[in-house]
């Protein structure tokens, strides 16, 4: 079993295992209290005033407390996110970087927003963890990009995957989560489906093409070329070059 489980952990792409370890190990040491969420949760004021830039990145890594909602949650990072990496992204890692980072930079900007408006400020004030939407939003990409993919709901009924965020959505509001999270991811995803897909078909123009620096951290897979059988790339013996 254990075995079992290393492989399974050893085949991850890189991206998706990266980002599960650190988020299992983060809410771990949260619920052990060798980290105190305090330090990591979103806070507008301390990122500006006290130049606490790590606030940024940590309030995606912490899924608060081990229970039902962390398994569910949990499985649809490893799920979802490793599905996205190894089909829709394969060999284009940067691009897959990319797309989270600018999920990360949609909600984050979403948040700060909304506690500016009068009468949401204080829905928005209540987000200050979003690593449960960054997970929804792979969850709405993956959706969009396999639309017609059959799939059961606990058995009870099927439907296909472009109903896939809704009926999760519907999910969280039965069990009594916050509707405001996964919906601040499905917009995230939303914009990302729509810069990426819907508008270069339109217009021919790409506004979401990966930086070149971020390209520059991850290496290309390599590229296995078939070698003909009657090539030779080793020069010829010595005595063919002199025989007449």
């Amino acid at each position: 079993m254990a075995q079992a489980v290393e492989e399974w952990y050893k085949q991850m792409p890189i991206i998706t295992r990266s980002y599960l370890t650190a988020a299992v190990v983060t809410t771990i040491g949260c619920s052990l209290e060798i980290i105190t969420p305090y330090h990591l949760y979103l806070n507008p004021k301390l990122v500006v005033k006290q130049y606490q830039f790590w606030r940024l990145v940590t309030n995606f890594l912490y899924f608060r407390k081990m229970d039902l909602d962390f398994m569910f949650h949990m499985f649809f990072l490893a799920r979802y996110c490793k599905l996205l990496e190894e089909n829709s992204f394969r060999g284009r890692t940067a691009d897959f970087f990319y797309m989270l980072l600018f999920g990360a930079s949609v909600l984050t900007g979403i948040v700060l927003i909304g506690g500016m408006i009068p009468y949401l400020s204080a829905s928005f004030a209540k987000i200050i963890f979003l690593s449960n939407s960054l997970t929804f939003m792979m969850v709405y990409v993956w959706s969009k990009q396999n639309p017609f993919i059959h799939m059961s709901f606990l058995g009870l009924f099927t439907f296909t995957a472009a109903y896939l965020p809704w009926v999760l959505l519907g999910f969280s509001v039965l069990v009594g989560a916050s509707a405001w999270v996964d919906l601040l991811g499905m917009i995230a995803g939303h914009a990302y489906y729509f810069l990426e897909d819907v508008y270069p078909r339109m217009t021919g123009r790409r506004p979401l093409k990966t930086p070149s620096f971020i390209k520059a951290m991850f290496a290309d897979e390599a590229v296995v070329v078939a070698r003909p059988a009657n090539v030779r790339f080793a020069p010829p013996p010595e005595d063919e070059l002199h025989r007449d």
